[in-house]
């Protein structure tokens, strides 16, 4: 199948998450599936401005799976799960992305398969089968018990006896999602095999799920006792990842799947990696080039990796950007959200004094201004919220939170109706309030949806934005976070954040300009000379001269 190109097509790339079950239902099961996506897809890029302006689409796993975690426990890496469609919807997806201009990614899951997958039923049967060695089996303890001390991230030991053979195995998530041995070369070889056979169906990318994990400790060393852990502590591990995560020999691996994708013209890596600024830039490769194309920075959500929300405060949004850029290879890009499938929803996390919205809009233009590729998950742009879901009505098994993460994984919200617009049936998750909806705010031109739109599609025309270099400005008044972008032969565009809940005055370093887009729609296209004032949790793009 042909594939749209593009060189680095990623770079200038806005890019939007998309969790299938909840996009749109269209056959009254309750559940989103793919036929759902393609007919939304005008909604997301049509080439009109009164589309988002979506450049590529990142899907959450649509392959078979028996949904333990809802499609992260992958039993077959080749299919797409019936609840979604099957290969011939797949394929019609994609080449109705691409002929919008769409790129299409999928959610890779590296690390683990389903207990399910062919793979581990053979593993689990005997010692001496074959593919024994496709996962992680070890005796036990000479006194019993589990091999080390690793726990799961979802909670509890790593490690599951089995009956059957007298090992255990290791899942660094739930029971259900055995580890690959990525020690393993027929396991290396074979989970290759699986992006070339998306790929050579015209797959643009994947984001690949927890990459810094996939490969451990040769050992299976202990890992060391967090000193600042206390027990009760619900936002810290008891141990360090030290031997689990971002390990040295991760980073062969990684250069190994690089290497895949380079025999395929235009295609992106976006990995899911934790960690400082620095150990994220490592994902990146020798100077940006045989590494991961993009690696995210969640620290715009969690900026130390613990549950503690990032404050929406000029002074931590300085810091987070400032460290990126001072770590990341010369030929790399920085990777941000403000949300996702795991994560609290923006305004839920900002909203303590019910001016979560406005601090929305602004995350927006900051988002869209920044040096980076954009990552937008579905709904965040019509400002949906965590949804309060009663105990038999709460879906997700792995209750890494108090609820698990199903307030931010309700249905989208295209329309104030019954069913919202996603469906005619129960819906698989309860619906959010009604008075958020895309039909809202279609009507309404100060919208956080119209913001989106002309943010994005402001973003296509300004180079400096899409190419320029990042500089931050100093010396700002409390609660600013300004900066400039720049590139050769474009006017440069200065972006501002007011984080303060009162007014500012900010004096340009430029000192003329025009306000490109701005969160009080009524500034747009006003001259600015010298002064431009923010509105409370305001924010502005000015370009310059």
């Amino acid at each position: 199948m042909a594939r749209n190109t593009g060189k680095e097509w990623w770079r200038s790339a806005v890019i939007y998450q998309i969790y299938p079950r909840s996009f749109q239902d269209t056959n009254g099961d309750g559940i989103g599936d793919l036929k759902g996506i393609i007919d939304r897809l005008d909604y997301l890029n049509d080439g009109s401005h009164r589309s988002l302006g979506i450049d590529a689409v990142w899907l959450s796993p649509t392959f078979p799976s028996p949904m333990k975690d809802f499609g992260y426990d992958v039993s077959d890496y080749e299919g797409v799960h019936p609840d979604f469609g099957d290969l011939a919807t797949m394929d019609r997806l994609i080449a109705e992305c691409h002929r919008r201009g769409i790129k299409l990614l999928l959610d890779y899951v590296p690390n683990h398969s389903s207990d399910q997958h062919p793979w581990f039923i053979e593993s689990r049967s005997s010692k001496t089968n074959p593919k024994r060695d496709w996962y992680v089996w070890r005796d036990p303890l000479p006194g019993g018990g589990p091999p080390n001390n690793w726990r799961a991230v979802f909670g509890g030991s790593a490690w599951q006896f089995d009956e059957t053979t007298g090992q255990y195995y290791l899942h660094s998530f739930l029971v259900e999602q055995p580890d690959l041995n990525w020690r393993n070369a027929e396991v290396v070889a074979a989970m290759y095999a699986v992006l070339r056979f998306w790929f050579d169906r015209g797959i643009d990318g994947f984001r690949i799920d927890v990459i810094g994990m996939i490969v451990k400790h040769p050992e299976l060393a202990d890992n060391p006792l967090n000193s600042e852990w206390t027990p009760g502590d619900h936002g810290r591990q008891k141990y360090l990842r030290t031997h689990t995560r971002n390990y040295p020999d991760v980073f062969p691996a990684v250069r190994g799947i690089r290497a895949v994708f380079d025999e395929y013209p235009d295609v992106m890596a976006v990995g899911e990696v934790f960690g400082t600024a620095a150990e994220i830039s490592q994902f990146y490769g020798e100077g940006g080039l045989n590494g991961l194309h993009l690696a995210f920075n969640f620290q715009f959500i969690h900026e130390n990796g613990d549950a503690v929300n990032t404050p929406w405060e000029a002074e931590t949004l300085a810091r987070i950007v400032r460290n990126a850029e001072a770590a990341i290879p010369p030929g790399g890009q920085p990777c941000y959200a403000l949300a996702n499938h795991d994560q609290s929803r923006f305004i839920s996390r900002n909203n303590a004094d019910g001016r979560g919205r406005e601090r929305a809009a602004a995350a927006t233009l900051m988002l869209l201004g920044l040096r980076c590729t954009p990552f937008v998950y579905y709904g965040e742009e019509i400002g949906m919220v965590d949804v309060d879901i009663a105990d038999g009505q709460l879906r997700d098994p792995a209750r890494i939170k108090t609820i698990g993460r199903d307030p931010e994984r309700t249905p989208m919200q295209w329309d104030a109706s019954l069913g919202r617009g996603f469906s005619t049936a129960e819906p698989w998750l309860p619906y959010g309030p009604r008075d958020i909806s895309v039909a809202a705010e279609e009507i309404d031109g100060d919208s956080l949806l119209w913001l989106h739109r002309r943010a994005i599609w402001a973003r296509k025309g300004e180079p400096a934005l899409l190419y320029g270099t990042y500089r931050e400005f100093t010396g700002m008044p409390a609660g600013v976070f300004a900066f400039e972008r720049r590139t050769d032969g474009a006017r440069p565009v200065t972006v501002l954040i007011n984080t303060s809940t009162e007014a500012c005055a900010v004096e340009l370093p430029d000192s003329s300009g025009t306000v490109v887009v701005a969160t009080a729609r009524a500034t747009e296209g006003s001259a600015v000379n010298g002064t431009f004032v923010l509105a409370p949790l305001g924010a502005a793009m000015i370009a310059g001269t």
